[in-house]
């Protein structure tokens, strides 16, 4: 019997659990830093050393927690679904739990990339890039990071995706980050949806959807339990 498809869309609320600072706080810095100072190709061209640094941090910082029980229950999932997860997150914390069809919108913390050529993209062996680290064209690695005001290139893959979905969850995220939050438009008015987060959003998408004022990891046992049951 084919399994019906469970798209996922996860945000910054995840990932708190587990102890990463969500993005930026209400004074817009985030761990301390002007966000465009660190997430710019602006912020880059300024100050290389700076922007490496601050994400060699955040590196180490995604290295040192675990994946907590929302991650632990979306990769259980694959046992009665077919699922995909739709990641604003660059961290790792899915792969770590076990999930293995994901889409990091944003980006991958543990990945570098060419500044000469885009489709250069390396896995990390260690937990730094520094200046000097070049790729095989002989540019200055970066991260393989979307910064402000570049492209998603996968926005138009998860786009598609959600066209597909049997059941679709948003969970850690407040829909407010586009063009993550347009993704909710392309799934089918007909599929049941949950949105998972501790502030209701003043928002409705379609008569079958299903809110959970709850954090990540109590929310997505309740929205297992439901998945399980109407599956």
């Amino acid at each position: 019997m084919t399994k019906k498809k469970v798209v996922v869309l996860s945000g910054a609320g995840v990932s708190a659990e587990s102890g990463i600072a969500t993005f930026r706080d209400s004074n817009g810095l985030w761990e301390g830093n002007d966000v465009m100072a660190v997430a710019s190709p602006q912020g880059w061209q300024k100050n290389k050393a700076l922007v490496l640094e601050f994400y060699n941090q955040r590196r180490k910082q995604a290295a040192s927690v675990k994946p907590n029980e929302a991650h632990h229950v979306i990769a259980a999932l694959e046992d009665d679904f077919e699922v995909v997860v739709i990641t604003q997150n660059v961290d790792n914390l899915h792969e770590r739990a076990g999930s293995t069809n994901i889409i990091h919108l944003h980006g991958e913390l543990f990945k570098s990339r060419s500044t000469v050529d885009e489709k250069l993209i390396y896995d990390m062996k260690g937990l730094e890039i520094n200046i000097g680290d070049k790729c095989e064209k002989g540019s200055q690695l970066r991260p393989h990071i979307v910064w402000f005001g570049e492209s998603v290139p996968l926005i138009a893959e998860a786009a598609r995706i959600c066209e597909t979905a049997d059941f679709f969850v948003v969970v850690g995220t407040s829909l407010v980050v586009y063009p993550a939050a347009s993704l909710v438009d392309y799934v089918p008015l007909d599929t049941p949806r949950f949105i998972v987060d501790p502030k209701k959003p003043e928002v409705s998408y379609s008569k079958k959807q299903t809110f959970i004022e709850e954090k990540a990891t109590t929310g997505m046992v309740k929205v297992r339990n439901w998945l399980l049951q109407n599956k």
